[in-house]
């Protein structure tokens, strides 16, 4: 049977501020990015993702992004390959104080917004987070975009990769996501993502957002968080898996 991890980003409520459902979803997927406290997330909302995570047996992963409150780490900052190493070093060793309080095995990496597309898009950003990755623990995975430059940098570097693709974004001819200024960038209705999902699990494909037929290859889907349809979404693909004979099982176990 094949099988196929389901992700979500979590944890990015801050302060009074909050977003997602992220008990709702913890009830749906595999694996939990958890933001750092860059983009979102404090060191309330970092302890009680883990600890809601490990109680419903879902894996943990940090998910660090850019120096970004406002912009929910989603605007690209002029950072130097080392300030990444750093920022990286410093999120990933914050969410691990916390799984090591709840004893948890930090399962993966998956870095957020502008700073996951500079590393699948720039060599040298690549490089830092994997050397982050590396340094920050034995055994971690790195998220990465199919055949992407962080997916070919983890590789030579030897770090275990979970080729990602996301079941609520749309993609351009050459395989990356839409830009989020594009009106056609988020998929919301139902019928279109379940589409979008069935060319990515059983075709190895998706169709672009000007018709061209894209190889892509996934072991985790990811479904935004902050989504206002995450769950139902979800709910949906995981019933549709299960129709098609497709298992759900977390990345670690999927690389076993």
């Amino acid at each position: 049977m094949k099988h196929i991890d389901l992700n979500a980003d979590l944890g990015e409520s801050f302060g009074a501020f909050q977003v997602g459902e992220d008990q709702l979803l913890l009830d749906c997927i595999t694996s939990a990015n958890i933001a750092c406290g860059f983009h979102g997330g404090d060191f309330n909302v970092m302890e009680q993702t883990v600890r809601l995570a490990k109680e419903r047996g879902v894996a943990v992963g940090a998910h660090p992004g850019l120096p970004d409150i406002m912009g929910f780490g989603r605007r690209v900052i002029d950072v130097t390959p080392e300030e990444v190493y750093r920022m990286l070093i410093y999120q990933i060793g914050a969410l691990n104080g916390f799984c090591k309080v709840h004893g948890v095995t930090m399962q993966h990496v998956k870095p957020h917004g502008a700073l996951y597309h500079m590393a699948n898009q720039r060599e040298d950003i690549a490089d830092e987070v994997v050397r982050a990755t590396k340094d920050s623990g034995d055994g971690l995975i790195l998220f990465a975009m199919s055949q992407s430059k962080l997916h070919h940098a983890a590789e030579k570097a030897g770090i275990t990769v979970a080729r990602e693709a996301f079941a609520d974004r749309t993609y351009t001819l050459n395989g990356e996501l839409t830009p989020r200024r594009e009106p056609s960038a988020v998929i919301k209705d139902r019928h279109q993502l379940l589409e979008h999902v069935e060319e990515l699990l059983v075709n190895g494909r998706v169709r672009a957002t000007d018709g061209t037929l894209v190889p892509m290859e996934v072991d985790t889907l990811c479904f935004h968080g902050d989504g206002e349809s995450a769950v139902p979404h979800i709910e949906m693909v995981i019933s549709w898996m299960k129709n098609q004979g497709i298992g759900v099982q977390k990345a670690g176990e999927c690389n076993e």
